[in-house]
């Protein structure tokens, strides 16, 4: 009787710990702690199977908190908590616990290894497996060939490969998934003939590796000759149809599958959802026998990739367990629509958020400019991880707030190339090239190496202080670093020395792209106009047409500015009817002003006035101050009148406003006008923007801003310019300009 009392007792605490592993699996937490507080008796597996729950859903404290209270641990205790370390990115507690571990075993040394690996510190990795006590064991060696493989280092991989003692089909498969998963398909194929025998995870590696690459007919072909293929064969080349739009043969994959799973299932309604087939995905989700977590967060995502925010809450709502992910999708959805505080709300209701759902709702309140709360948020968040920091950073810079993006910056203990690409385009964006460039330097004296956008950027920053030697010096090592023929850099350095003036130059960098696009033609076609080359812009034009490249809005922008700057006037409206009629491209305020400009400087002042009184949009600043500008120069005061007063009503705190509009009464001489123009400028709140020009030096660039002394060497620059203010007074000076005037006369 005795006997059968414990052996009840034993069953029921192995099927507890039986349902603590399985909702643990599932996402269901809170229920796995609570059938956990309810056993009156716990065994080490108990607490072995809740800390692997925790480390399921993220809850690394609360797992290291109930392993330090066990009255008992074992190798698996340990095991597990490194395991869960591993799970969630935590290397260095890994390694910490490792350490301490009062015993181990092969999985131990394994798992720590896998760690190292693939956290990419090979050294480290390699280091431990030096140490390894046992080499007989293949379980090592394929971990440690596994991590040379997935970095790419596969002659690493190879030689470790070749001195294994005893090579099993993991080992094969090890190497092969480094060569699949690295696109290194020619190398995959090869080593996958020479293998001596293959399973079904062979198969499948390349036919996962065909589909990563895009070749689908051979990935078909290695799919048709798998000798038993399984449901993660039959998966892996329906994902490949879906994820090229060959969603029919998908589906007719789908519906030929000997037998399905969950993930079968879930795989075809992903199908449906990245092709935004969001009815079909219903459809198939009401058919489904069985539904898991991903099932019911892949139609929640479908329906926010939609924009069907309700549905998705409905489906949300009717979820029979709701964790994170399913959670952080539908907040996702309230950020993408700007609906911060439904997404505020839900954030409060989740018991466990893992860093995703911190960086999701953070993101939302940088997005639309709340950066009091993403900054409160921020500081409550005990892991933050890169893209924490650098949303922060993003943020306050789209804000105009770089301070604050800097002091974020500096906080940063490791910083990656997006931290630093951040802190850059926010500086480009507000205006602050000097800094970006400055930080481009920083950049690379910290060791991090400039990628494309860094350079794109950089040279961004160059063009916009007109700093030539810089920008040449970035151009070199734009080659230096390989990035020559990438195609974003290149437009950089077409517009860096277009706006350098160097436009021919531009044209030569234009010659050795590889493959143009429409950027790479507009902004060349800009460069020629900004520099007074219109008749070329407008040749650059036809020539980009004879190529089959269509005109976009910003390309009409160039070759009708280009028109304006050379006078071609009847050219300029024939290009402007055809954008409309051919191209069906819908003006935009920017073409009006530029058709506006080449009309007033044509003197055609009325046609441009009944051009604008013609417009279907609201005429902007730039529209007016085209025909102000033209005003002035045809004299035509009472139009130059009616645009000046309505740039003050859309600009009224800009300085050169009220100055041209006092500028064109006092050449009329209407005295009154501009005392009234001068008590109307007291009266509003405009600033003057304090002057600011810069020089390039021996590869520096010097900026100087009015009554600032900021620079360094100020007080001697203003001592030599009174000096030569002093010599210009000088009746002799007079007398020699003078005779310098005569002799070009």
């Amino acid at each position: 009787m005795r006997l059968r009392l414990i052996g009840e007792k034993g069953s029921n605490v192995f099927n507890q710990n039986l349902k603590i592993t399985q909702l643990g699996k599932s996402g269901r937490i809170e229920e796995a702690i609570q059938v956990f507080s309810l056993m009156k008796l716990k065994n080490t597996v108990t607490y072995n199977s809740m800390i692997s729950a925790y480390m399921k859903n993220a809850r690394l404290s609360d797992a290291r908190r109930l392993f330090d209270q066990m009255p008992h641990r074992n190798l698996v205790s340990w095991n597990s908590l490194i395991a869960g370390y591993l799970h969630n990115h935590k290397v260095e507690e890994a390694s910490q616990l490792f350490d301490q571990m009062p015993k181990r075993d092969c999985f131990s040394w394994t798992l720590m290894i896998t760690c190292y690996s693939r956290n990419g510190e090979l050294e480290k990795a390699r280091k431990l497996f030096n140490l390894l006590p046992n080499k007989q064991d293949t379980v090592c060696w394929n971990a440690m060939i596994a991590g040379y493989a997935k970095k790419g280092r596969f002659d690493d991989a190879k030689k470790l490969f070749d001195k294994m003692p005893v090579k099993d089909l993991v080992s094969w498969n090890s190497m092969l998934a480094g060569y699949s998963r690295n696109r290194e398909m020619r190398l995959g194929l090869q080593f996958f003939k020479e293998m001596d025998e293959r399973n079904v995870v062979s198969w499948n590696l390349m036919v996962d590796g065909f589909v990563e690459v895009g070749d689908l007919d051979s990935a078909w072909q290695f799919f048709k000759k798998i000798p038993n293929p399984n449901v993660v064969s039959w998966v892996t080349m329906l994902c490949g149809f879906a994820r090229n739009g060959e969603i029919v043969k998908a589906r007719t994959l789908f519906d030929q599958m000997p037998s399905r799973n969950v993930v079968s299932w879930n795989a075809m309604i992903a199908a449906y959802v990245q092709n935004c087939q969001i009815d079909e995905a219903n459809r198939l989700f009401m058919e489904i026998p069985e539904r898991d977590s991903v099932s019911w967060t892949t139609m929640i995502n479908g329906y926010v990739r939609v924009g069907k925010i309700d549905e998705a809450r409905e489906y949300l709502n009717r979820m029979p367990y709701k964790n994170t992910v399913a959670q952080t999708a539908m907040i996702s959805g309230y950020v993408q629509n700007r609906r911060m505080d439904e997404a505020s709300q839900l954030f409060s209701q989740i018991g466990t958020r893992d860093i995703v759902c911190w960086n999701t709702m953070i993101a939302g309140y940088a997005q639309c400019g709340r950066m009091d709360d993403a900054l409160c948020l921020f500081r409550q968040m005990v892991n933050r991880d890169m893209v924490s920091w650098n949303t922060m950073i993003v943020g306050y810079a789209q804000m105009g707030q770089m301070d604050e993006a800097l002091k974020i910056f500096d906080e940063m203990g490791d910083r990656n190339a997006v931290s630093w690409n951040s802190l850059i385009t926010g500086f480009l964006q507000n205006g602050l090239c000097l800094d970006a460039l400055e930080s481009f330097m920083l950049m690379g004296q910290e060791g991090k190496k400039h990628d494309q956008s860094t350079f794109a950027c950089g040279l961004s920053a160059c063009a916009n202080l007109a700093a030539l030697q810089v920008g040449k010096q970035l151009h070199h090592l734009v080659v230096k670093s390989g990035y020559v023929n990438d195609i974003y850099v290149s437009n950089a350095l077409i517009i860096m020395y277009a706006k350098c003036g160097r436009v021919f130059d531009a044209e030569h960098v234009f010659k050795d792209i590889i493959h143009v696009d429409v950027v790479s033609w507009n902004s060349l076609i800009a460069g020629f106009a900004l520099n007074g080359y219109g008749k070329e812009a407008v040749k650059l034009f036809e020539e980009m047409l004879i190529n089959g490249v269509a005109p976009d809005p910003i390309t009409f922008v160039g070759v009708l500015s280009a028109c304006s700057h050379a006078g071609l006037v009847d050219r300029g409206l024939e290009l402007f009817k055809s954008m409309i009629e051919v191209y069906s491209v819908k003006p935009l305020a920017e073409h009006y002003a530029c058709m506006v400009d080449l009309l007033g400087r044509a003197g055609r002042l009325e046609e441009a006035l009944n051009m604008v009184r013609g417009m279907k949009i609201k005429a902007n600043a730039g529209i007016w101050g085209a025909l102000l500008g033209a005003s002035r120069v045809h004299r035509n005061l009472e139009l130059g009148r009616h645009a000046a007063e309505k740039l003050l009503e859309l600009e009224p705190h800009k300085t050169s406003n009220f100055v041209l509009l006092s500028n064109m009464h006092a050449e009329a001489a209407s005295w009154e006008e501009v005392e009234r123009v001068r008590v109307l400028m007291k009266k509003s709140t405009v600033e003057k923007q304090p002057g600011c020009s810069w020089i390039e030096l021996r590869n520096e660039i010097h900026a100087f801003v009015s009554d600032s002394p900021a620079h360094p060497r100020a007080a001697e620059i203003c001592n030599t310019l009174k000096a030569l203010t002093v010599e210009m007074i000088n009746p002799g000076y007079w007398s020699d300009f003078k005779f310098l005037l005569d002799i070009f006369d």
